[in-house]
């Protein structure tokens, strides 16, 4: 009956040792830090590579664009995922989701979507290079706001420039 009590009132977190699921979750998935670094840079290269292999085959005639647009989305999954390998996964979705960059991560999530579709269920390769286009600015935009000023640094040159 005490436990009934616990789980209604909030009390109780869903374990019988005193740690949450997602405290032994997070527990069990530790990595040491040379594998987390290994796995930061095997994901990074594979993103840039994928990314840079998609812009060499971008000009091939017919498949080219679509090819692109999917080697690159690939590539920036790879490049955002290797993050996670230093800081875990749920810091690294709180982060994504912090104010501050919660409309770059949704805009280039939207456009990733975006791009995939343009390329295989729109087939139209144009449309899929501006969503690319998109996508890039907004991992931009997400990636200077790890960068102390460097959002406010890029308003002020293209507000001089403009």
């Amino acid at each position: 009956m005490d436990k009934l009590k616990k789980v209604l009132s909030g009390k109780d977190d869903g374990s019988a040792d005193g740690s949450g699921i997602l405290e032994r979750a997070n527990q069990a998935s530790t990595l040491a830090w040379g594998t987390r670094m290994k796995g930061f840079v095997v994901f990074f290269v594979l993103g840039v590579f994928c990314s840079i292999l998609g812009s060499c085959l971008l000009w091939v005639p017919v498949t080219g664009p679509a090819v692109f647009a999917v080697l690159y989305s690939v590539g920036n999954i790879c490049a955002l995922s290797s993050t996670m390998f230093l800081v875990g996964p749920c810091r690294q979705l709180r982060s994504m989701c912090a104010k501050e960059r919660a409309l770059a991560t949704a805009i280039m999530l939207v456009c990733l979507v975006l791009t995939l579709c343009a390329a295989f269920w729109w087939k139209n390769n144009g449309l899929a290079l501006l969503f690319c286009v998109l996508q890039f600015l907004a991992y931009t935009w997400y990636g200077l706001s790890y960068i102390p000023f460097a959002r406010d640094a890029v308003i002020k040159l293209f507000s001089l420039c403009l």
